[in-house]
């Protein structure tokens, strides 16, 4: 298949939440590196999907996609970094005004 269109399956991470897996249908996960499958975890089959380079997806472009699994074999997509500010408001007490 070109890198025009590709069917890609979509894995999440055993171990790691919002961590996913972008690979070739065709392929699966056998050319992902076995350091990295270690760290991953069993892959978790949670999506098929006919990706074109110009398919926009929630944290990542089709296109983005399509070019690491032609290069390498696979696209992670790692958790969005946790943003500490926002964890302050939890964190800090609050005073009710009467």
């Amino acid at each position: 298949m070109s890198l025009e269109q590709r069917l890609v399956q979509v894995f999440k991470s055993s171990k790691k939440d919002e961590m996913y897996l972008y690979v070739a249908k065709e392929a699966g996960l056998a050319e992902v590196p076995e350091e990295l499958m270690s760290r991953f975890g069993e892959g978790i089959s949670v999506m098929l999907l006919m990706l074109n380079k110009e398919k926009q997806l929630a944290r990542t472009t089709g296109e983005k996609v399509l070019t690491a699994i032609e290069e390498q074999g696979f696209y992670l997509q790692l958790p969005p970094a946790k943003d500490d500010s926002m964890l302050d408001l939890y964190k800090t007490p609050t005073e009710a005004i009467y």
